[in-house]
């Protein structure tokens, strides 16, 4: 079954197409400076190197947050466009656990963190239980210092902080969780679409394609027409092909 994953959550751009359990293609960008203008060429490319039409696709696979809100608004948008366009399903995981998956083999708990401004974070908490990836504490936006002060009470402290915010944060995580591991392994701080692909299968697909809209866990301003641009340049390449 092929299928197209999609992250555009944060800085990174991700994007892979596997047919099953092997890798066709993936990419892997920490330095694109607007995913609006760079996620359609990129997919098109990706297709066309590993030989892939469309209407070969089975589904589509994105990542649904939390993130930047323009960067998940591309990703989403596009995944969803071209979902319905294709008649094919669409599954959404979340963009912390797609980091979290990254640590294979770690036995504590993993805390994937994002940066969310003015001292909070994006995080959860996640641990590897008969070979899944199962969440002990819900995505969610909350301040640092609230964070620190649940795996104080919750966990003796031995937990693994993984994710490319994590070093602004270092400080005082080791101040606060002496026994804490921050990761240490480059790759891990990033997220893969190959692993996201992989994590699908533990997902249901959207009930509704049009009704989905990314988990951003924190309320913004709603933004009219933003991706008209980006939405019919999706129609336009399936309809291409």
């Amino acid at each position: 079954m092929k299928t197209l994953a999609i992250d555009t959550s944060n800085q990174t751009l991700a994007i892979a197409v596997v047919d099953g359990h092997q890798i066709l293609g993936q990419s892997q960008t920490m330095a694109i400076k607007n995913h609006s203008t760079a996620l359609m060429p990129a997919i098109q490319q990706m297709m066309q190197t590993v030989g892939v039409k469309p209407n070969e696709l089975a589904q589509i696979v994105v990542a649904k947050g939390p993130g930047s809100y323009t960067g998940l608004r591309i990703g989403v948008t596009t995944a969803k466009t071209l979902a319905h366009t294709l008649a094919i399903p669409l599954i959404a995981v979340s963009s912390l656990k797609v980091v979290a998956a990254n640590c294979v083999g770690v036995p504590q708990w993993i805390v994937p963190l994002f940066d969310a401004r003015r001292n909070n974070v994006y995080t959860g908490v996640y641990q590897w239980q008969a070979a899944a990836l199962t969440s002990i504490v819900d995505d969610q936006h909350m301040s640092l210092d609230s964070l620190l002060t649940l795996l104080k009470k919750e966990s003796n402290g031995d937990v693994l902080f993984v994710g490319a915010d994590t070093a602004k944060f270092a400080a005082v995580i080791k101040e606060e969780l002496p026994h804490a591991r921050i990761n240490q392994v480059s790759v891990w701080d990033y997220p893969s679409a190959a692993v996201l692909a992989a994590l699908a299968e533990q997902e249901v697909p959207m009930a509704s394609i049009h009704g989905f809209v990314p988990s951003y866990l924190k309320l913004v301003e709603a933004e009219e027409n933003w991706l008209a641009v980006h939405e019919a340049g999706a129609d336009a390449y399936v309809e291409k092909i």
